[in-house]
C-alpha cells in the first residue's frame, strides 16, 4: 500500500490536531502526577507514587511532540523527538521494575487510598481516547514520534489499569503483590516500545509511513533494519 500525498491544508489541520491532543495530554497529566504524588505520600502508597512518576514522563514525552511540531518544519526535529520519547520509556520500565520488585520484596506495602482509586478510574477512561486521537492522526501525518507518543498514553492507561485492579485487590482482599506483578509486565512492554522509538529514525532505508505502521517494508538497506519481521 502506498501513502497518499497530503496537501498542505490537510498537513496544517493534522499538525494543528496533534498541538492540541499533547496539549491536552500534557494538561492532564501534570494534574494527575500532583495528585497522584500527594495522595501515594499521604498513603505511603508506592504504587501510586510510580504511578505519578509515570505522569512526569508522559509530560515529557508529549513536551517532546510539542517541540517537534511548534517548529515550520517539523520532521527536521523527529530524530531528537524520538530519542527523547525512547529514553522516557526507558526510565519509565526502569522506575516501575524498581517500584514493583521492592513492593514484591516487602520493603514496601501499598496501602488504601480512595483518592487514588478515584484517580486511577479517571485515568483509565480518559487515556485511551488521546492515545487513539494522536495515533490515528500522527499515522495519517506519517510523524513516526506522533504514533511513538501515543504509545507511551496507552501505556500509561495500562498502568492506570494496574493500578486500579492492585489498588483494589490491595483495599478489598489485601493482596498487595498484585500490581507490582502487572508492572513488570508493563515494563516489559516498556522496553519494547522503547527500542522501536529509538530505531524509528535510525534506519533511515525504512520510509517514515513503514514506522508508523501505514506499509511493509519490501526490502532492507541497513543493518539496524535487517531484524525487522517486515524485512524477512
Amino acid at each position: 500500500m502506498t501513502t497518499a500525498v497530503l496537501i498542505p491544508a490537510r498537513t496544517g489541520v493534522l499538525r494543528g490536531r496533534i498541538r492540541i491532543v499533547v496539549a491536552i495530554t500534557i494538561t492532564w497529566n501534570v494534574i494527575e502526577a500532583v495528585i497522584a504524588l500527594a495522595a501515594g505520600g499521604a498513603a505511603s502508597s508506592a504504587a501510586l507514587i510510580g504511578f505519578g512518576m509515570d505522569s512526569i514522563v508522559e509530560v515529557l514525552s508529549a513536551a517532546a511532540v510539542a517541540w517537534q511540531f511548534a517548529a515550520p518544519e517539523p520532521e527536521k526535529r523527529e530524530k531528537v523527538a524520538l530519542r527523547v520519547i525512547a529514553v522516557s520509556f526507558f526510565g519509565l520500565a526502569a522506575y516501575v521494575s524498581v517500584d514493583a520488585i521492592l513492593s514484591l520484596t516487602g520493603l514496601r506495602d501499598p496501602e488504601h487510598s480512595t483518592a487514588g482509586i478515584v484517580l486511577a478510574a479517571l485515568s483509565l477512561a480518559v487515556m485511551p481516547f488521546l492515545s487513539w486521537f494522536e495515533r490515528r492522526t500522527g499515522r495519517e501525518l506519517g510523524s513516526a514520534s506522533a504514533v511513538a507518543d501515543s504509545k507511551q498514553t496507552l501505556i500509561c492507561t495500562y498502568l492506570s489499569a494496574a493500578l486500579l485492579v492492585g489498588l483494589l485487590l490491595n483495599s478489598l482482599l489485601g493482596w498487595a503483590w498484585a500490581d507490582s506483578i502487572a508492572a513488570l509486565v508493563i515494563a516489559g512492554f516498556a522496553v519494547r516500545e522503547g527500542i522501536e522509538a529509538w530505531r524509528g529514525d535510525a534506519c533511515c532505508a525504512a520510509p517514515v509511513a513503514v514506522l508508523t505502521g501505514e506499509r511493509e517494508s519490501e526490502h532492507c538497506n541497513d543493518d539496524c533494519c535487517a531484524s525487522e519481521k517486515s524485512c524477512g
